[in-house]
């Protein structure tokens, strides 16, 4: 008897956090497929919201400019983050535990934190806000993220294979690339995906570093939250909802193959 009402409690409890999880999810996705102006009330099914977002000018200048950062911010990001973190995987370096800490600052600082410091540092060096500004601070915060990846993905790496190709003769640029990177390249792809997931999605830092013409998708639905939660704001919000979705079961699929192999 004991046994059955653990077993009945923690599926109850299951579930209730799944509810608590998801069922928003779920009536913003559901909400956007209603045919009235009014959330609270279900008036019939209609995809007209969503013929509205393709008709707005500014919502697409708005996608644009976020898939336009969120592409240039993670080729950068991951280029220096693969590097980065293969340095720090093979190089004895002496102020090791420092470098460590300040990789891992920028993933634990409040973000409010960050855009503030950044727009400082922007003023400071007189640089105008706009898409430029954009990418830099996307890739701020998404450079630590692909460090911490690719260092865990060199987590146990057989260094005698390096160092017999360089016994061989290979070069150091011709064992990185034959070598070390197709080991890491599963992390590779899994630091791109996850970037570029944080930079579609970021509010908080674009927020202070955005100047005008500059607008992403995000905070465009910010604007519109503030004159009222519309069924075309829920259509928008379940578009990046989906891309986001996608691009992480993308990466777990890169993973689970990996590991299968």
């Amino acid at each position: 008897m004991n046994v059955r009402w653990t077993r009945l409690l923690s599926g109850f409890y299951m579930a209730l956090i799944i509810s608590l999880l998801f069922l928003p999810i779920l009536v913003l996705v559901v909400f956007s497929f209603n045919d009235s102006k009014l959330n609270a009330v279900w008036m019939g099914f209609t995809t007209e919201w969503y013929g509205k977002i393709l008709l707005n000018r500014s919502i697409l200048e708005s996608a644009k400019n976020s898939l336009l950062v969120a592409f240039l911010s993670t080729l950068i990001a991951t280029a220096i983050g693969t590097l980065a973190g293969v340095a720090m995987y093979r190089y004895r370096l002496r102020a090791k535990s420092v470098l460590d800490a300040l990789v891992y600052l920028p993933l634990v600082i409040p973000e409010i934190v960050m855009g503030i410091s950044l727009l400082a540092l922007f003023a400071l060096l007189k640089i105008p806000l706009g898409l430029f500004t954009l990418v830099v601070a996307h890739v701020t915060f998404s450079v630590p993220l692909a460090i911490v990846i690719i260092r865990a993905r060199l987590h146990g790496f057989d260094r005698s294979i390096e160092e017999a190709a360089l016994d061989l003769g290979a070069t150091e640029w011709q064992t990185f690339r034959h070598i070390i990177l197709p080991r890491i390249m599963p992390g590779v792809a899994v630091s791109a995906l996850l970037a570029f997931t944080l930079s579609i999605d970021d509010v908080i830092v674009s927020f202070f570093v955005a100047g005008p013409g500059s607008t992403t998708l995000p905070l465009k639905i910010l604007s519109m939250v503030k004159f009222g939660v519309s069924p075309e704001i829920n259509a928008l919000s379940t578009v990046m909802l989906v891309m986001t979705i996608g691009i992480v079961l993308v990466a777990e699929r890169i993973r689970l193959r990996r590991n299968q192999d």
